[in-house]
This record gives C-alpha cells, structure tokens and sequence, in this order.
C-alpha cells in the first residue's frame, strides 16, 4: 500500500531528479496527483497512469493570458497496480512523469517509445 502522502514525496523525488533543462520547462506546468482518472475520462481496458493536458512547447511560444496552465496529472492507483512491489512505484512514478513531459515538450507516442519513455 503507498499512501497518498507517500507518492506525493515519490513525484517530489522525481520532479528534483530531473535535469535543470527539464525542470525549467515543468516549472511552468501544474503537476496533479489524482488518485484515478475520472469515471466520465475512463476508456474500457486502457490503465491511464498519467495525463497531459495543454497545448505542447512545439505549438506556442509561452502562455496565452488568460488561459489555464497546462497539467500533468499522475494517477496514484494504477501506477501502483502496475507496480508488483512497493520498490518499483518510485522508478514508474519517474517513468510516466517523463513520459508526460515528452507529450508537453511535443513528443508522439511512436518518438516516445523510440527514445525508451513509454
């Protein structure tokens, strides 16, 4: 069992071990912790561990006023059932918050994968 508090410090971990370049672009990024996707969001057989919401780095040249940051919400419950240990959570709460950033800096799911972030 992770607790919510306990994942939260396992996001804070992760968002810190990211290299200053990264953490310049999720600076300007809301980074969520929900403890699972919406009912409404849900797609049958498809386990959401993570949710980018925004327009990507590729498509503007900074916030619009206005307009709602973008986000990334991790989602606690599936990424610790995809977990088979407790040891593994904090490696895959890394995993998807890169994963996520990739989406955010305009990188596809194919170029993800390519690069080993999927």
């Amino acid at each position: 069992m992770v607790t919510r508090d306990a994942f939260e410090a396992m996001v804070v971990d992760a968002l810190d071990s990211l290299p200053t370049w990264v953490q310049a672009v999720v600076s300007e990024i809301a980074v969520l912790v929900e403890d699972e996707q919406a009912e409404s969001e849900r797609r049958p057989g498809v386990l959401l561990l993570g949710l980018y919401r925004g327009i990507p780095r590729t498509s503007h040249y900074g916030r619009t006023p206005g307009t709602l940051p973008d986000t990334i919400t991790l989602f606690r419950a599936p990424i610790v059932k995809a977990c088979t240990t407790v040891e593994e959570v904090p490696a895959r709460v890394r995993t998807v918050l890169v994963h996520e950033i990739g989406h955010a800096m305009g990188l596809s799911e194919a170029r993800l994968r390519e690069l080993g972030w999927a």
